[in-house]
């Protein structure tokens, strides 16, 4: 929740209604914020459910899944340093695939005795629409080179200005909003000197001339708004 825009809290929490799904938490495990309650409302609602021939078992084990990229791992580690005090016991990453097999059962609280199951990220099989794709791959969850890192700085800008999140324009010493992601990609390069050599071919030979770095910049603005550093935003 320290990336999304929260002020749309009661739609999110109307959809997810709608999908069936309730007991809803928003966590920031940057903060351990709200990470102390995903165990007693684990324990409320296993204790409220049959629990067949597992009833005798005072042990919990519960697995973690979502999309890549998600935070699963670092709720995981969240929770370690919560109720146990101890450190990592998951690797975490800003990019899908870090997790890469279901891992051996890790402890996360003591009393009641729970571990957790890191899980690799998963997708459908078949994204609905260009537009989600562009969504997940923002966020992280597809690799961007799959995309293609100056097609999601097109559609970053475009997101951004439609919700008029110009935080970018003061980061990078752009005199105003622009929707030209060539422009603004050049104006991201030269602030943060990222240049290189292209070969020109000319009538009289080859001449080699410094030019903006247009991939890295996209890479940085992108990774920028990973961050949260180009403010909260919700992209649904």
């Amino acid at each position: 929740m320290d990336l999304a825009d929260l002020t749309h809290k009661a739609r999110i929490l109307t959809r997810l209604e709608q999908e069936g799904l309730k007991n809803t938490l928003f966590t920031n495990c940057v903060k351990d914020e709200n990470v102390k309650k995903v165990i007693p409302l684990i324990t409320d609602l296993v204790s409220s459910s049959q629990r067949y021939q597992r009833a005798e078992n005072v042990e919990y084990c519960i697995m973690v899944i979502g999309v890549p990229n998600v935070g699963k791992s670092s709720l995981i580690n969240s929770m370690r340093r919560l109720h146990l005090k101890k450190g990592k016991a998951s690797p975490v990453g800003g990019e899908p695939g870090i997790t890469k097999a279901v891992l051996t059962r890790i402890q996360v609280s003591e009393r009641p005795l729970m571990y957790l199951l890191d899980t690799p990220g998963v997708l459908a099989p078949r994204i609905e629409s260009v537009e989600t794709g562009m969504k997940l791959a923002l966020c992280g969850a597809i690799r961007d080179h799959l995309v293609g890192e100056d097609v999601m700085a097109d559609y970053l800008l475009y997101t951004l200005n439609k919700q008029q999140q110009f935080s970018y324009v003061e980061r990078y010493g752009l005199g105003e909003p622009s929707d030209d992601i060539e422009s603004v990609l050049k104006r991201v390069a030269l602030n943060l000197g990222k240049k290189h050599k292209v070969k020109v071919l000319t009538g009289t030979g080859d001449v080699n001339v410094i030019a903006p770095d247009y991939p890295a910049a996209a890479y940085e603005l992108l990774r920028t708004f990973r961050k949260g550093e180009l403010g909260q935003v919700l992209l649904d």
